[in-house]
């Protein structure tokens, strides 16, 4: 089946999956917390992982990590705008990972063509009107509370149903503040207030978010999940974050094979392989291409 456009203003369409790599200028992450932090190593970071296959770099300046805590947004604009104009002055299409919209409408101005917000503008009842007056594409992601209590909010009945239809309302709550709804790309939230059995039914269920009819952005990169499903045979310690690019790179070629309109990923390189494999192979299932 040839992979329909994804109908997203503002950004080239690749006709395959595109690949979202994850810059954290920050010194807690999960997985690469302070690796990043100075501002020319976070840049010439984000230059590598457009050279090794990045469609777009996401930079982030404040942990969403379980347990997190929040940190001023005087903080989070220092280690953001530095490294989002240094990569824009390069060419290089840049999102900010953010949930204040003071900070997506200062990394805009300063050349990010595009916003994450984990928290689908929950956090900040600002950041919709600032979207729209941006007039960005915007990343809503599925999102029920901060970190230090998402995991106390991971109670579900039909976990599909109701992670689709609470996106689905947050869409209409931010299209009535003004954003545009060809502007709007949706994510599941895996991880965010979400157990290892949600995290498995949401990834085998990606074509429910079909019915909200917007591209579907899918992060899955070292997450819990794969880590518990790798654990040491022996002593059941789940793999260490780090120790789980190549489980990312098989879920990020699942991802796109369910019409991903992108994956997003610490490790870039055998992320856009994955994914030109499954194009390639989704290209000649629909006789579009030539035989080797």
């Amino acid at each position: 089946m040839e992979r329909p456009s994804h109908g997203l203003a503002g950004v080239p369409d690749h006709h395959r999956c595109a690949v979202m790599g994850i810059l954290n200028v920050t010194p807690d992450s999960f997985s690469d917390g302070g690796r990043w932090l100075d501002p020319g190593r976070a840049v010439a970071r984000g230059l590598e992982l457009a050279a090794r296959g990045a469609d777009i770099v996401d930079v982030g300046g404040e942990s969403t990590r379980p347990g997190a805590r929040r940190i001023p947004a005087e903080e989070e604009l220092a280690r953001v705008l530095p490294v989002v104009r240094g990569l824009a002055r390069q060419g290089v299409p840049v999102s900010v990972d953010t949930m204040r919209a003071e900070v997506a409408e200062a990394a805009v101005d300063a050349g990010a063509g595009l916003v994450n917000d984990v928290s689908g503008g929950l956090a900040d009842e600002a950041m919709a009107k600032t979207v729209a007056r941006a007039g960005v594409p915007f990343v809503l992601m599925h999102w029920r509370g901060q970190s230090r209590r998402m995991d106390d909010l991971a109670d579900y009945g039909d976990v599909v149903a109701e992670v689709v239809e609470e996106v689905r309302r947050r869409m209409d709550a931010v299209v009535s503040a003004g954003v545009d709804p060809e502007r709007i790309v949706v994510d599941p939230g895996l991880g965010f207030a979400k157990g290892r059995r949600d995290d498995w039914a949401l990834l085998a269920s990606l074509d429910a978010w079909a019915a909200l009819g917007r591209p579907l952005l899918v992060g899955p990169s070292r997450k819990r999940f794969l880590g518990e499903l790798l654990a040491d045979p022996a002593t059941g310690e789940p793999r260490p974050a780090r120790e789980r690019d190549a489980a990312t790179a098989a879920t990020a070629a699942l991802a796109a094979a369910q019409g991903a309109w992108a994956v997003r990923v610490h490790e870039v390189g055998a992320v856009a392989d994955a994914v030109r494999v499954e194009a390639a192979l989704r290209a000649h299932r629909a006789g579009r291409a030539t035989a080797p």
